[in-house]
Formats: C-alpha cells, sequence, structure tokens
C-alpha cells in the first residue's frame, strides 16, 4: 500500500516527523465488514462518505460499493473487480486478490460503528490540521496588506464547516445529487397541500406566491418608516419558530418550520418580546406599555406568555454589528441550536470591515455580499430588512420600486427576493382633510371633502400590500396581506373578502 503522506507539525529531538492522524488497518477491517454484509451501510449512525477515507484507494473502493449499492446490486469482492482490474495502486497490493483479501477477516463485523465513528473522528483531525496549516500560512504571509479580522473571520468559517463534519474543500455536488434534492423540494411542496417546498412565512398568501423561504436565499424586505417592516418581520420569524415547535411536539415527515435567529440592530430585545407578545395575544402594545389591561388583557397576556416560553426564537440585539461579527454570531447559534431561518433588521445598521467607509455604496455592497454568503454558508434562508430612500414621498404613485432601495450598492443583485410592504391608509392618513363641524355648521364643500376622503380611508383601512419585485425562483407581483395596527400583525385576507381589493395593476 502507498505510504500515507507525511506532514511536519513539530519534530522531536531525532527530527522524526509526525504522520497526518489515521488509521488504515480500522479502514481495511471496515470495508471488509461492508462487503461482506452491506446492510451495515444502513445501521450506520456515522455519516461516512469517500473523502473521510485517508487511503486513497480505500476512498475509491468506498465510492464504488456505494455506487452499486444506490442501484440496488451487490457490492462484493466480485462485482468489484471489474471496475479496479486495471488500477494501479491495487496492482501494488496483488491486484484483485486485495479485495478478496479484505473479507478474509471478518473482525470488522464485530464493530463497524465503532470502526466507522473512528474513520470519521480521524477524518475531522485532518481537516482541523489542514485549518491550522492554512491559519499559520496566512498569518506568516505579510506580503499583502491583511485585516487580521478577516483572517480571524476565515478562520471560524473553516472550523465551522469542521464542526458541521463538512470538508474544508468545497466539492462540487453531481448532478444526481442536486436533481435528488430538487426532488425532495417537489415532493415536500406535493405534502404540505399548499404547495410549500420551503421554510413557513405562516402568511398563506406569502406561502403562496413564494412557496416557502429557501435555504440558501437572501430576502431583501423594504419598505418606508411605518410601513410595518419589523412587524411583519418578527411576524414570519415567530410563525417559523411555532412551526417547528409543533412539528416537535407532533412529528411529521416533512418540517416547514425552522428554529429562528432574529438580529435586532434597531430595538432591544425586550421591545421586540414585547411586539410578539402583544401581537400574540393580541392586547395591544400601547396597552403593554402604559399597564392599563383588564382581567381579560392579562388572561390573555399570560395565556400567550406561556406559549411562547419554549419558542426556538432567538433574539440577538448587540448594536453596530459588523457583517463579520454577525457571521460568527449566526455559526454560534446553528451550531448550539440548528437555526433555519435569520432575520437582520436591518441591513443599513450593519457595519462593513472598515475598508470601504469612505463609500457608503460600496460598504452596503460588501455587507449585501456577506449576508448572500451566509445564507449560502448555512443553508437557510436570511430575511435582511432595508431602507428606501425618500424619492418615494416626493411621487404621486408611492408603490416602492427597486430603484428606491436606499445606497442599494448590488443589494438588488445580491437578494434571490426582493419585497416591498406599501400601505395606502398610511398615506391617507397623512391628507386626512379637516373634520367638519359637530353643529353641521360647515360648509357643503368640507363635508363633501371629509366624506369622499373617509369613505376612501375605510376602504383601504388595514389593507396591505406586500409588492413581489424580485424573485429568481418564479413571479413577481403583489400580495394582499391584512394589518391590525393596534397588535402590529399581519395576517392573510380572506379573499373573499377582499374581492374589491386593489392589487395596483
Amino acid at each position: 500500500m502507498a505510504e500515507p503522506e507525511i506532514l511536519t507539525l513539530v519534530s522531536d529531538d531525532n527530527g522524526t516527523a509526525r504522520k497526518l492522524p489515521s488509521n488504515l488497518e480500522a479502514e481495511a477491517a471496515f470495508l471488509g465488514a461492508v462487503l461482506i454484509d452491506n446492510r451495515v451501510i444502513e445501521e450506520l449512525q456515522t455519516p461516512i462518505q469517500p473523502h473521510h477515507f485517508f487511503e486513497p484507494l480505500h476512498e475509491r473502493i468506498y465510492a464504488r460499493i456505494l455506487a452499486l449499492i444506490e442501484r440496488n446490486a451487490t457490492a462484493s469482492p466480485v462485482t468489484l473487480r471489474p471496475h479496479f482490474e486495471a488500477d494501479e495502486a491495487l496492482k501494488e497490493l496483488g491486484g484483485p486478490k486485495y479485495l478478496g483479501q479484505l473479507t478474509a477477516n471478518g473482525a470488522g463485523l464485530l464493530a463497524p460503528r465503532e470502526l466507522a465513528q473512528q474513520i470519521y473522528d480521524l477524518a475531522l483531525l485532518r481537516e482541523l490540521v489542514s485549518v491550522g496549516r492554512g491559519l499559520v500560512e496566512g498569518a506568516m504571509d505579510t506580503s499583502e496588506e491583511t485585516d487580521p479580522m478577516d483572517r480571524i473571520s476565515q478562520a471560524e468559517a473553516d472550523l465551522y464547516k469542521v464542526a458541521e463534519g463538512a470538508s474544508t474543500g468545497s466539492d462540487a455536488s453531481s448532478f444526481r445529487d442536486a436533481s435528488l434534492t430538487a426532488i425532495k423540494m417537489v415532493e415536500a411542496a406535493m405534502n404540505s397541500g399548499g404547495g410549500l417546498s420551503g421554510k413557513t412565512s405562516g402568511l398563506e398568501s406569502i406561502d403562496q406566491k413564494t412557496a416557502g423561504l429557501h435555504d440558501s436565499d437572501l430576502i431583501i424586505l423594504a419598505g418606508r418608516p411605518g410601513m410595518g417592516k419589523t412587524s411583519l418581520a418578527t411576524n414570519i420569524a415567530f410563525n417559523c419558530a411555532e412551526e417547528h415547535l409543533k412539528w416537535q411536539q407532533d412529528g411529521g415527515e416533512h418540517q416547514y418550520g425552522a428554529p429562528t435567529a432574529f438580529f435586532s440592530l434597531e430595538m432591544s430585545a425586550d421591545q421586540l418580546a414585547t411586539r410578539i407578545l402583544a401581537e400574540q395575544s393580541e392586547v395591544s402594545s400601547e396597552a403593554l406599555r402604559s399597564g392599563k389591561l383588564t382581567r381579560e388583557d392579562f388572561q390573555k397576556l399570560s395565556f400567550a406568555s406561556q406559549r411562547l416560553a419554549e419558542l426556538p426564537l432567538f433574539i440577538d440585539d448587540t448594536p453596530a454589528l459588523t457583517i463579520g461579527a454577525l457571521r460568527t454570531r449566526a455559526r454560534r447559534l446553528k451550531r448550539r441550536h440548528d437555526i433555519g431561518l435569520i432575520v437582520v433588521d436591518y441591513l443599513q445598521l450593519l457595519q462593513g470591515s472598515g475598508r470601504a467607509n469612505d463609500n457608503r455604496v460600496n460598504e452596503i455592497s460588501e455587507i449585501s455580499r456577506g449576508l448572500k454568503t451566509l445564507a449560502k454558508e448555512l443553508s437557510c434562508p436570511v430575511i435582511a430588512l432595508s431602507q428606501l430612500s425618500r424619492a418615494v414621498e416626493q411621487r404621486e404613485d408611492k408603490r416602492p420600486m427597486l430603484s428606491d432601495l436606499r445606497e442599494s450598492g448590488s443589494i438588488e443583485q445580491d437578494a434571490d427576493m426582493v419585497w416591498f410592504i406599501y400601505r395606502e391608509d398610511y398615506y391617507l392618513e397623512a391628507v386626512r382633510p379637516d373634520m367638519p363641524n359637530p353643529d353641521g355648521s360647515s360648509s357643503p364643500e368640507v363635508q363633501d371633502k371629509y366624506s369622499q376622503w373617509e369613505a376612501t380611508y375605510l376602504e383601504k383601512k388595514n389593507r396591505a400590500t406586500l409588492i413581489v419585485s424580485k424573485q429568481r425562483h418564479g413571479s413577481t407581483g403583489n400580495v394582499p396581506l391584512h394589518f391590525q395596527s393596534e397588535f402590529t400583525k399581519f395576517t392573510s385576507p380572506n379573499m373573499r373578502d377582499y374581492s374589491s381589493w386593489d392589487e395596483g395593476e
């Protein structure tokens, strides 16, 4: 067998180099157990993949075993032989006879799980060695100006991959693997009954338009102040976390929720919690802040707090986070709580690395790219709230568009979806005319003007529109929502009650 690779880490007094962590005998015994009984693989608790083997020949043998089993064929020394007759490494060990030697000693059948765990653990140790070597080489390289914080951030990202059991080198996925993942998404959409292939927003009208929140997607939720960006974001965060809690309690083949991380750079954790309590108890946030609660309100609040006690929703209200620090915190939450949705409120309050401070557009571009990278790295959707420029207010039609994204940079380019929140009643409230005098002494013009305004306002009150201006995987368009301002709560409207709802077409 080829001599394993040598890596000099520390030399002893005799100058002897240390070898990378490995156990070739354990690898051979495990392969022998699998070739004797293919069902061994089905019983493994450790996800052994070909790249976990140290000896390249063992890696190729295991990859071929997996390929045969996936085709429902038997993997044995006989069925493997045609694939390895020309293998040079195998010839050095006596040719195809080596495959038979693997099964000659059936000791591996006594403890296949333990062997698999050892192979896996040693592979992780080798990856740690690789990360350490890269860290040392990067730190020693002073040929270019490099921010040490960038080195630290990259090291954390590499360590996270090791902790997740991923290879430090990102291997390309085969089309077969990618297509199987796509089929699973289709199956999940069929089983959901509502075409939901991603994580739920908890709002049926949004889920119908987007098929859910998909892993690796960056979703930009934008709107002018007062439109309800944070309210909608907290609604979605709560709904997704609650759906996961229900799945844990009731079970099911597919889960459409996930533990959720909410990075609140604008509001404190207790303010955000107050909002969520108001939403779920349907007690006005004003009454909560002032303490003016009826007995019935207090009972609602108590019941809601009990429901929220075990909710897998994690709030980080650290102010002035850099994009690097946010990614570090998100990785930690992923490792500890397996979060599956990240919400950032809001994008413009994040800081870049410091290199682009002289150009805010470049800094925002760095932040949006960092959020998209985070979504891909943790394989979960990221919802980032964003401000809009004041250009919206200068137009007669206040409906936002992509060009209104403030300091946009590459936000539109990096985002997989861009949502805008628009509430016409907000703008109607701003142009409320003078009310007629109660004694009826006002002129007919004043009364008519107010009556016309009131009729329009009552028609539009509590109606909101989610404008999907970009969707990489589907169509754009408008989504109807109902907004209860006293509870800062969005719900999906009953379209039978909204037959005259204006889609803004």
